[in-house]
């Protein structure tokens, strides 16, 4: 008896962990969704978090858990995960974002966790554990999804300055300053939308593992799916403000219509990937489609040396967070 009470400890410990997690990976992500609204000067910082916070849980009843299945079930072989396993993915995560977060770097929260299940399981089982499909299709994506907002964010700008070609620049302005809520809206509905999805993937494993729900389910259960959601709208609502600066100003100078171009490049690109169920990473997103918006002015006018910076974060996120999840991995064999 005492044995099945301290496993159920462990559970909702490391649900407790998730849902953390999740908080955190809105919080290191708000930048991605508010910063081309804020720095274009369309919203105040606090009106922003809280309309990004709304859209991200308003997700909830838009997308399939799509992403939440890969996560959950196409990323590990089954019976290989326990609670040693997803210890180490958490804690791998989590430590990836929190030293991303000091230093101002826009890097990849869905990666970092992708990783530190890699790490984990790879500790345990060794790489056959792991299911290649899934994991290439998320690796391949990291490059797929930048480039993808890239292409969108400069073909929408390109379009929108030819059809207003012949429109006062302070009247495109005056314009975009209200689309631009459109497309920050739209941005932040797939953020909430894939993002979540992914905490609930790593909690469906975890519950699936120990036998609290059956690997023949169709879906996690409503609360894990609800507790996600809240839980990156609030994270989204106490934003990152170090990043900020980085995704608004440092890449690029953006003015209303580039920033309205990026955000509705950048939404597409997460549409499109949460219904094809793979887990892709926001920041990467906008940084494509900011870039994307900033090259079609001219070359000189996006910072290659702050993009490359962040590139760097990006290819070291998964290797990182797997070696940090490997090590954890270790120690929860020793702890209990």
């Amino acid at each position: 008896m005492e044995t099945v009470q301290t496993a159920l400890w462990v559970v909702v410990l490391l649900v407790a962990l998730a849902i953390l997690f999740d908080f955190m990976n809105g919080f290191h992500d708000a930048a991605n969704s508010i910063a081309t609204v804020v720095s274009t000067g369309v919203l105040k910082p606090a009106q922003a978090v809280l309309f990004a916070a709304f859209f991200n849980c308003v997700a909830i009843f838009i997308f399939h858990l799509s992403v939440a299945a890969t996560v959950g079930k196409g990323i590990v072989q089954p019976g290989v995960v326990d609670t040693h396993v997803v210890f180490g993915a958490l804690v791998g995560a989590i430590t990836w974002n929190v030293i991303t977060w000091y230093y101002g770097i826009p890097s990849s929260s869905s990666h970092a966790l992708i990783g530190g299940i890699v790490g984990a399981v790879m500790a345990k089982a060794g790489a056959g554990a792991l299911v290649s499909a899934g994991i290439l299709k998320t690796v391949a994506f990291i490059f797929i999804s930048p480039l993808l907002g890239f292409v969108l964010g400069s073909l929408m700008m390109v379009a929108v300055a030819w059809l207003f070609r012949r429109m006062r620049p302070s009247k495109v302005d005056k314009w975009f300053r209200r689309l631009q809520l459109v497309s920050a809206g739209a941005y932040s509905l797939g953020h909430g939308g894939n993002d979540a999805q992914k905490t609930i993937g790593i909690i469906w494993l975890l519950l699936i593992a120990t036998g609290y729900s059956a690997a023949s389910d169709t879906s996690p259960p409503t609360w894990a799916i609800v507790s996600c959601y809240m839980a990156i709208g609030l994270g989204t609502m106490f934003g990152g403000w170090r990043i900020v600066k980085t995704m608004g100003q440092k890449i690029t100078k953006l003015k209303p219509v580039g920033g309205f171009c990026a955000e509705t490049g950048g939404a597409l690109t997460l549409f499109l990937a949460t219904a094809l169920g793979i887990p892709v990473s926001t920041t990467h997103t906008i940084t494509g489609a900011i870039v994307g918006v900033g090259s079609t002015q001219r070359a000189s006018a996006v910072r290659w040396g702050v993009a490359g910076n962040i590139i760097w974060a990006w290819i070291l996120t998964i290797p990182a967070s797997a070696f940090v999840a490997a090590v954890a991995y270790w120690i929860s064999l020793q702890l209990y």
